[in-house]
């Protein structure tokens, strides 16, 4: 049993690997000790690390079997390269073949590592269809999501192709960082430096109210533990690849989003159009507290 109450903001990937699984369960594939690193990093004499940035391996999550990786926000802000991507591919595509109930992903990480830009990209697309295809394998694949780099770029497209992601409040998830849409847009179009307003924008209880994930949990590695095993048995109970009524309720959901709220400049007035009676309360409730508000008025979702 573990009853870590540990900041999962604060603690590293592998801290959380250590701490959420069952104690002494998990066991890593291709660890640092094997030195596989990335090939592209050394010719631009930039730093490598043993692992690359991501641990993957085997372990048990309330006595069921799992795979798991989780990206280490420490190093280049969990930015997915060649070597990172294909040890993702990799977990995956096993876990398929071993008819592994579950694998977790404890995703933190900006996007694609720009020292290997093509490669990258490359590789995040590799994953998503190494997603989908556990999926339709009958492998349950759930995204956890409260690091401090947020989850963004292609592997925020990555945790969408998931069964189920799980936010804290301080996670954030999107396509685009806020420094890069001010970069390319300008700064009338998004203040990167309004932390408040970032957080309502890409923030998990925004992403939980829009349906983008599907639960919130305060930032302790205790509750996204609790909170995956509840969602895996959840997963592992109905079939998990996406089937035509999901994707029809997904791209309603998102056409209802363009009608209603498209005009709409900030995330407060989102949530008063989703009937919220105290929207600018919303920031000051926890975990617990958001859910018992929010739940009746967030637009549906998987």
């Amino acid at each position: 049993m573990n009853n870590d109450m540990r900041s999962y903001l604060e603690s590293t990937a592998r801290e959380r690997v250590e701490r959420l699984f069952d104690a002494g369960s998990f066991v890593e594939f291709l660890p640092p000790s094997s030195r596989v690193i990335s090939p592209h990093l050394g010719q631009l004499d930039a730093p490598v690390a043993f692992d690359d940035g991501v641990v993957v391996g085997r372990a048990t999550l309330g006595g069921q079997r799992v795979f798991a990786a989780a990206q280490e926000g420490g190093f280049m802000g969990g930015a997915v390269g060649e070597v990172h991507g294909a040890k993702l591919v990799g977990l995956l595509r096993r876990a398929a073949a071993d008819k592994i109930p579950a694998v977790v992903l404890l995703l933190e990480t900006g996007g694609v590592r720009l020292h290997e830009a093509n490669a990258g990209l490359i590789a995040v697309s590799e994953v998503m269809r190494a997603v989908l295809d556990a999926r339709a394998a009958g492998v349950a694949v759930v995204t956890l999501a409260g690091g401090s780099n947020g989850v963004f770029g292609g592997m925020g497209i990555v945790a969408r192709c998931t069964n189920a992601i799980l936010m804290s409040e301080e996670g954030r998830l999107a396509m685009s960082g806020p420094e890069v849409i001010e970069t390319a847009s300008g700064v009338e179009e998004f203040d990167s430096r309004d932390r408040a307003l970032v957080w309502r924008t890409t923030g998990g209880k925004h992403r939980y109210l829009l349906g983008d994930c599907q639960a919130i949990v305060a930032d302790s590695v205790a509750q996204f533990r609790q909170a995956a095993i509840e969602t895996i048995a959840a997963c592992c109970s109905r079939p998990t690849a996406p089937g035509l009524a999901e994707l029809e309720q997904e791209h309603a959901m998102l056409g209802e989003r363009i009608v209603r709220f498209g005009a709409m400049t900030d995330p407060l007035d989102i949530w008063a159009a989703l009937g919220i009676e105290e929207p600018a309360a919303i920031p000051m409730l926890d975990a617990a507290q958001f859910v018992a508000a929010a739940s009746a008025h967030r637009l549906g979702g998987r």
